[in-house]
């Protein structure tokens, strides 16, 4: 079983910046793609951005020139650099593992969540 736990939400003021991070247990934390979601209240949890063991990098529109997802595969760690942060930023956001190194499909593996608010 793997456990992802995330790290750095918190409140910050609109314009500021949060860095996220998740460590995985487990071995073989290179050979998977990783990806960070969020969900909003009365939304659906969506994709903010992934990245492959090759650095492939997919990230959502919205958060595009402000967010960078980076890993530290001797650290078994994901990171996700927030800028800029707005109002519509305010979630909870969770790390996840996938099946393979391939971002396509839902993730097998979910951390338990942190809260990132943005409010003045």
């Amino acid at each position: 079983q793997v456990q992802l736990v995330e790290s750095g939400g918190g409140l910050v003021q609109p314009g500021g910046s949060l860095r996220l991070s998740c460590a995985a247990s487990g071995s073989s934390f290179s050979m998977y793609a990783m990806g960070w979601y969020r969900q909003a209240p009365g939304k659906q949890r969506e994709l903010v951005a992934s990245i492959t063991s090759g650095g492939r990098i997919n990230y959502v529109d919205s958060v595009k020139g402000r967010f960078t997802i980076s890993r530290d595969n001797a650290k078994n760690t994901v990171y996700l650099q927030m800028n800029s942060l707005k109002l519509e930023d305010t979630a909870v956001y969770y790390c996840a593992r996938y099946w393979t190194d391939y971002a396509g499909r839902s993730p097998r593996y979910w951390g338990q969540g942190t809260q990132v608010t943005v409010s003045s």
